[in-house]
């Protein structure tokens, strides 16, 4: 399935992508659910739908596929023209990973660490496909981060888990572009300044269930800017996969259904380009991964929005 979060009337609600269109999951799933008694009606936004994935999967499959068969056609509307959120607009956390890939490490000047190196990123800095990512007045420094982003789902318990069942908590990938505001994350030894930025973090377009992707260690990021490639990698190059990452959070904080992991960047990033190259107003930026789609914004300076 392709998740999406979309817009309607100011409020965040919960759709799958059939075709060219978007199936509204709860309105649909009630029209279901009253002739069918095996279908559960389905909530208005995604969150919810994530804490109960192990209940509500087959409902928003069966939705799906009636969808697909024309059946639900009133409740859906077109794709193009729908202002998409974050496919998760408030994940319950947001912990990204740092030099998860060894030639950026090398590009960056840093060394390559013995367990996954992690910093937290704020729900509330998040933008959905085709919104702008803002330069701040308060720098220039704006740097692009290409990645794969893990969705945990209802699986196993989150505490303490080993690699053998990390996997059973992914519900499905999505991408993130980390964008960073370099001096300010590397005026201290912690990211969380230059890692937090208002309208920094786009994610999305889809929230693509694993079941869609075969291997997630065998997906091809690429990132462009204004067309030009910038970033070409395969995530088989990730120093950490995601069980391990999974595992490694595991040890200090509970995983919840609704993280969002995003996985770490490949080379290629602007401020290590000689010379250095960073994001400016009128920019067009997309990140592309095997399977999930195109996130695409564009960059504005702050006084424009």
């Amino acid at each position: 399935m392709k998740l999406v979060s979309y817009q309607s009337f100011g409020q965040a609600r919960f759709g799958a992508v059939i075709g060219a269109g978007i199936v509204d999951m709860a309105r649909a799933s009630a029209a279901l659910a009253a002739t069918d008694a095996a279908i559960r009606p389905l909530p208005a936004t995604i969150e919810p739908f994530l804490a109960q994935t192990d209940v509500l999967d087959a409902s928003a499959r069966a939705v799906v596929t009636a969808a697909e068969a024309g059946a639900l056609d009133l409740y859906c509307l077109p794709l193009d023209g729908t202002v998409l959120l974050p496919p998760v607009p408030r994940p319950t956390k947001i912990i990204c990973v740092a030099r998860n890939y060894a030639e950026h490490a090398r590009e960056a000047g840093l060394q390559i660490s013995d367990i996954p190196i992690l910093f937290p990123r704020f729900a509330n800095t998040q933008i959905g496909q085709g919104a702008p990512i803002v330069v701040p007045a308060v720098s220039h420094q704006l740097d692009w981060e290409g990645e794969l982003a893990v969705v945990l789902g209802r699986g196993s318990h989150g505490r303490r888990i080993g690699k053998a069942e990390a996997m059973d908590l992914v519900y499905g990938y999505t991408i993130f572009n980390d964008v960073s505001v370099r001096d300010y994350q590397f005026r201290v030894t912690q990211y969380t300044g230059g890692k937090n930025f208002r309208h920094s973090g786009p994610c999305g377009p889809y929230l693509v269930t694993k079941d869609e992707i075969a291997d997630p260690h065998k997906v091809q990021i690429v990132t462009r800017i204004n067309g030009v490639l910038k970033q070409s990698a395969n995530t088989d190059t990730m120093i950490f996969d995601i069980p391990t990452i999974l595992e490694h959070i595991a040890d200090f904080i509970d995983l919840e259904a609704g993280d969002l992991i995003p996985t770490g960047t490949p080379a290629g990033v602007g401020f290590k380009r000689n010379p250095p190259e960073f994001l400016k107003d009128g920019d067009v930026i997309e990140v592309e991964v095997t399977g999930l789609g195109i996130l695409r914004n564009p960059v504005v300076n702050e006084a424009v929005i």
